[in-house]
C-alpha cells in the first residue's frame, strides 16, 4: 500500500467514525482499525489526531462545496440558483447518516482548544459565505442579503440537525424567497 492509498483509507475511516460517534470519542487505534492500515503507518502519515481531523475537514470542504456547486450550476440564474442552495440542502439533510455540519461539530468539540481546527472551520465557512456573496451578486441583489441568506442556511443546518428532519431546508428556503420578495 502506497501513501496515496494508506491516506486516502485513514480518510475515509476516520472520516466516517468521527462524523458518526464524535472527534473525541474515537481513538486513533478506531481509525487504524477501520482504515486496516497500522498504527505505525497512520502516525507517518498523521503524526497528531489533530491533523488527521483538519485533513478530514479540509477533504469534507472540497467534497461539499462541489457537490453544492454542481447542483446549483444545474439551474437557471437568478434567484433560482439563490434559492437551489436550500433545495440542495433539503435533499443533504435527508440523506439517512446526516448527522448535522461536520464543521460545526468539530468546532463544537475542539474550537476552544484546537486553534487549527477553529481555523480550518472558519475557512470552510467563509468559503460558504463568498459562495453565497458571489450568487447575490450573479443575481443582482444588494451585498447586504448575504448575511441573512447565510444565517438562513447555517440555521437550517443545526435546526436539521436537531430535529432530524430536513424541514428546516424548506423552512430558510420559504425565508430566503421572503428576503428575496421585499422591496
Amino acid at each position: 500500500m502506497d501513501h496515496v492509498e494508506a491516506e486516502a483509507r485513514l480518510l475515509d475511516a476516520a472520516e466516517a467514525l468521527f462524523y458518526e460517534r464524535g472527534i473525541q470519542a474515537v481513538g486513533m487505534d478506531q481509525v487504524r482499525a477501520g482504515s486496516g492500515v497500522s498504527l505505525k503507518r497512520l502516525y507517518r502519515v498523521f503524526p497528531s489526531k489533530s491533523e488527521l481531523v483538519r485533513a478530514c475537514l479540509e477533504r469534507r470542504d472540497r467534497r461539499w462545496r462541489e457537490r453544492l456547486a454542481a447542483y446549483v450550476d444545474g439551474k437557471d440564474g437568478g434567484d433560482e440558483r439563490i434559492l437551489a442552495v436550500y433545495d440542495w440542502l433539503y435533499d443533504w439533510f435527508s440523506e439517512p447518516d446526516f448527522r448535522g455540519c461536520a464543521f460545526v461539530n468539530s468546532f463544537g468539540e475542539l474550537g476552544a482548544v484546537d486553534p487549527a481546527v477553529a481555523d480550518t472551520v472558519r475557512a470552510h465557512k467563509d468559503a460558504f459565505r463568498g459562495y453565497m456573496a458571489a450568487l447575490v451578486a450573479d443575481a443582482g441583489r444588494p451585498r447586504s442579503a448575504v448575511g441573512p441568506l447565510v444565517l438562513l442556511a447555517e440555521g437550517a443546518m443545526t435546526a436539521a440537525a436537531i430535529a432530524g428532519s430536513p424541514y428546516p431546508a424548506r423552512q430558510a428556503r420559504d425565508g430566503a424567497a421572503q428576503l428575496l420578495a421585499a422591496p
